[in-house]
């Protein structure tokens, strides 16, 4: 119970407490959205509920970029400032901010209305420029409609949110015809179950459940699934290995942190096709034995996180989740967990530490999840479009899915086409495309400089290797790697050391600084950007950031320290030669995605 001079979160804590301190982060995003901040009452009142001790507490809180411990406005306003909203404006959008809001960046107006902050990605690359007021997402923005909105706050006048509370997902397009994962969106109502059963849904669940956990398994196995968060890796093989173990429980994890700037692909899945993320997790349930799963939603996906919510709320009451499933003696249940702000969250076992109640730092690994996962126990963790994959595969068969596409990498793959492009979004394709016809479908609005491929972490092309098609043979020979699929296209007219410098920034911001390589490394990179940015280049700066990168692939924990140079270095060759640099690939190729 609280003190008579505590915020009253009792409610919250009642949820929560039998959690333990797995309950701490949801603890404190509900504390948050209630009262505003997290003040040392607040802290203290929960630290007690779920015997978790206060500089524990504080370590949590003080750890998410969407959590805070000091006063903050009654609005926050977040303005993006990644690499495509910097393309579109986002700093001459600052400038208007400013002068709207009556404030600099990371300050608070003096009557308490309003916190401005620019943000180094908000997720929605197809809105860009966007701002987010506190849940709400605004987009795209010119400088006149950003000082009506803000205007329209200053003076305490009500804001559109009932228009934006639920944002439409992004665009979709297919190469494939009807497309294959796009296939209901779009065509279908994403809140109602009976929609999604009369297009397909839970076929591949009811087809899984007539199978014995190890079919299953194989047949996922047979399709060639692979990741499709980044590593690429056989998502049979990893279900193989759990389904091995013999410790229970064991849990399944939807890795829906979404964080890479120019990715918003799993956003999509989960805004217009929730229930085919729950029927992938259920059917990954079965095939390894587990009876819990969790999605852990990133921070920024309030219309993907009220989606899913409702899935489930569905899916459970109709019997597709829970206590012995279609009448079978399978039980599955699902939580949904919220980020709160951390891009290194997306790294598999920093997740696991953040829902259970930690600071999301990396592990060492080895153990690997399906080992030692969540709470210790065997876990898969897959990400969102990798599980909605695994319907099709068993509901039109393993055969049909290894025939889509090319061998070594099979079946639809999204794509996210963003900046200097005119019709930004999700691309359906199978990974023998080329990324030119991609770029050319999404329309470059002027000449292409660059496309940066695989987000943040991925690496620039020029021009003339985007005949180069998306397989992992095909890309490793221009020195990339897909990454998350993301595609991000530079137009000629940018700056590309300022496009540069916002990448450099942006791992600098997110590096957790568990380990030293990266901590220093990506601050240290940065460092020399700006300094190049106010034209003080030294001879030997280019093979100091070339030892940096070495550091950070050798001895980084995880792969955010591993990848933090890969664009920068492969951007040298603008930087430092020629409008159309030769021999791009030689800078980065060596980079480990």
């Amino acid at each position: 119970m609280a003190h008579a001079h505590e915020p009253d979160v009792s409610d919250i804590l009642a949820r929560w407490r039998e959690h333990g301190r797995s309950g701490l982060l949801p603890c404190l995003i509900e504390a948050q959205e209630r009262h505003g901040w997290l003040s040392p009452a607040l802290c203290a009142q929960i630290g007690r509920a779920l015997r978790v001790p206060l500089a524990d507490v504080y370590g949590v809180a003080s750890f998410y970029s969407l959590l805070y411990t000091e006063p903050v406005g009654r609005y926050v306003v977040r303005l993006c400032d990644d690499v495509t909203c910097y393309g579109h404006g986002s700093a001459p959008l600052a400038d208007v901010c400013r002068a709207a809001l009556g404030v600099e960046p990371g300050q608070t107006s003096p009557d308490g209305l309003v916190t401005f902050e620019l943000h180094p990605c908000l997720g929605y690359c197809e809105r860009a420029p966007c701002l987010m007021i506190n849940a709400h997402v605004y987009g795209p923005l010119g400088a006149q409609g950003a000082q009506e909105l803000l205007g329209r706050l200053r003076a305490g006048e009500p804001l559109p949110h009932t228009a934006h509370a639920d944002p439409a997902p992004p665009p979709a397009f297919s190469l494939e015809g009807e497309g294959m994962l796009l296939a209901r969106v779009g065509r279908v109502d994403p809140s109602s179950l009976a929609d999604y059963e009369a297009h397909g849904g839970y076929l591949g669940l009811r087809e899984a459940l007539r199978r014995t956990p190890a079919q299953v398994v194989e047949a996922v196995k047979a399709s060639g699934l692979t990741g499709r968060g980044g590593a690429a890796f056989p998502t049979g093989i990893k279900w193989e290995s759990a389904a091995r173990q013999p410790a229970e429980p064991k849990y399944v994890v939807c890795n829906a942190d979404e964080s890479e700037p120019g990715t918003f692909k799993d956003r999509l899945l989960m805004e217009a096709d929730p229930f085919a993320v729950l029927e992938g997790m259920t059917i990954a349930a079965y095939a390894v034995g587990a009876s819990r799963g969790y999605i852990y939603v990133r921070g920024e996906f309030h219309a993907a996180h009220r989606r899913l919510a409702g899935a489930v709320a569905a899916a459970r009451e109709a019997g597709y989740l829970g206590e012995r499933i279609l009448g079978t003696d399978f039980t599955f249940d699902v939580e949904l967990r919220r980020g709160a702000g951390a891009y290194v969250c997306g790294e598999e076992t920093a997740l696991f530490e953040s829902i259970e109640g930690k600071r999301g730092m990396p592990r060492q690994k080895p153990p690997f999840p399906t080992e030692q996962g969540l709470f210790g126990r065997p876990t898969v963790i897959n990400n969102v479009e990798t599980l909605a994959n695994v319907p099709l595969i068993l509901a039109r068969g393993p055969a049909w899915f290894r025939s889509t596409g090319p061998q070594q990498a099979p079946g639809p793959k999204l794509f996210c086409l963003s900046g200097a492009v005119a019709r930004p979004g999700v691309y359906e394709a199978t990974m023998n495309v080329a990324l030119r016809e991609l770029v050319e479908r999404a329309i470059p609005r002027e000449e292409i400089r660059a496309v940066l491929v695989g987000g943040a972490a991925g690496t620039f092309l020029a021009p003339d290797q985007l005949d180069t098609p998306a397989t992992p043979d095909g890309l490793s020979t221009v020195g990339a790697a897909l990454g998350s699929g993301a595609l991000i296209v530079v137009g000629g007219s940018a700056d590309m050391l300022a496009v540069v410098e916002r990448i450099t920034r942006f791992f600098a911001h997110e590096s957790c600084g568990k380990c030293y390589p990266c901590q220093l490394g990506t601050y240290r990179q940065w460092e020399i950007v700006r300094r190049w940015q106010g034209g003080r280049r030294r001879p030997d700066d280019v093979e100091r950031l070339h030892d940096v990168a070495h550091a950070m692939r050798e001895a980084s924990i995880c792969g955010l320290g591993q990848t933090a140079a890969n664009a920068l270095l492969s951007a040298l060759a603008w930087l430092n030669g020629p409008e159309k640099p030769e021999g791009t690939h030689g800078s980065a190729g060596d980079g480990d995605h």
